[in-house]
């Protein structure tokens, strides 16, 4: 038989392959459209830059899931089936993604994008994959499915609306993908449940042949942004998986880690700036849709960083939350001790930059 891992490394080509050879069409499409991402004083770009490369995203995962398991199922002699579920599920993703693509083209009004994106996150807990177990979280455990069912639904409006709105300078959006896709390979590997870890390794090889575009590519030639399509269906397909692999290991029968600490630490950094900003606009006096300069990017930035070092910083910060928490909880300190301790050093992140920022101008005001 042919071995597990082979068909996780073709579900990784073939979604590379596809986003590679896809891109350049879509490229070709925005300059004779004028499908461009503009700059603005919010935006650190500063010249225009093809912004519908995520509009391959959901296709090259589409035909590398599809040709993968399809082989998967004709070697092991197993027959396929079809459930009602993945139809809903499907149907799901597909409306996320053409909300994205056409907010993409036409910029959607908020209040509009918010309810397609409710509507697509319910068919999840519509096809009974919901957050029924906290693990332990602020001492609950198992909750009821009236209660399960919405917040199921608000998980995935969060994840989903963090990835979006995080997405601001190159990288940052697919390098955090990358990272939580590159784990859930992992996880869903160590549980040996095939299906997911096929999906979970053709979207990271579209991640990372679209990093390739994103990061090296010169503008004008081969540069691209994902734009809310690719945005909004990473954060769709990693709140699917972060939900199944809790379904999975709802019985803590696979894993000696709390598996509620390891999806909720992926996420940490931006789902806490989502909040972060929402309060301080609130704060402010500004709506809390209201686009501007205070994400977690910006801020470094304003600390002197450039782009490429404020992306490594966030990165490395994504990757200290999920290695210490996982450490913390191997130490038997319980998770919601952990979620505060998280609080509090992502304060003091902010602290300290914000303390490099006012030092900063004042400095320039006394040489100017």
């Amino acid at each position: 038989m042919v071995s597990y891992y082979i068909y996780i490394f073709l579900a990784f080509i073939i979604g590379a392959i596809a986003t590679a050879v896809t891109i350049p069409v879509i490229i070709a499409f925005c300059r004779k459209f004028g499908y461009y991402d503009q700059p603005n004083k919010r935006k650190v770009h500063h010249q225009a830059v093809p912004r519908l490369g995520g509009v391959s995203f959901l296709p090259a995962l589409a035909l590398s899931f599809s040709v993968t398991m399809l082989l998967y199922y004709t070697n092991a002699n197993i027959p396929i089936g079809f459930h009602y579920s993945a139809v809903l599920i499907i149907i799901g993703a597909t409306i996320i993604y053409l909300v994205g693509v056409m907010d993409d083209l036409v910029n959607l009004p908020a209040n509009f994008k918010f309810v397609v994106l409710s509507i697509g996150s319910s068919a999840l807990p519509v096809c009974n994959l919901a957050l029924d177990n906290l693990h332990g979280f602020f001492g609950l455990y198992e909750i009821p499915i009236w209660v399960a069912y919405p917040l199921t639904v608000l998980v995935i409006m969060t994840i989903v609306n963090s990835l979006n709105l995080i997405d601001g300078i190159d990288g940052l959006a697919s390098g955090i993908s990358a990272i939580c896709l590159a784990f859930f390979v992992y996880l869903f590997a160590d549980v040996r449940y095939m299906i997911f870890d096929v999906m979970s390794a053709a979207m990271l090889g579209v991640v990372i042949s679209f990093m390739g575009f994103n990061i090296f590519g010169k503008v004008g030639r081969s540069k691209i942004f994902m734009g809310d399509a690719g945005s909004l269906i990473l954060g769709y397909v990693l709140a699917y998986l972060a939900i199944k692999y809790l379904m999975v290991t709802k019985d803590d029968v696979y894993t000696h880690v709390n598996p509620i600490l390891i999806v909720y630490s992926m996420f940490i950094v931006p789902v806490f700036d989502l909040v972060r900003v929402a309060v301080t606009r609130v704060a402010s006096g500004y709506p809390m849709f209201h686009a501007d300069q205070r994400h977690i990017h910006h801020v470094l930035m304003r600390c002197g960083l450039t782009m490429h070092q404020a992306l490594a910083v966030i990165i490395a910060l994504v990757l200290f939350f999920m290695l210490g928490n996982i450490a913390l909880d191997d130490m038997n300190m319980p998770i919601t001790i952990i979620f505060f301790l998280d609080i509090a050093l992502y304060l003091l992140f902010f602290a300290v930059a914000f303390i490099i920022i006012d030092r900063r101008e004042t400095m320039r005001e006394i040489l100017s």
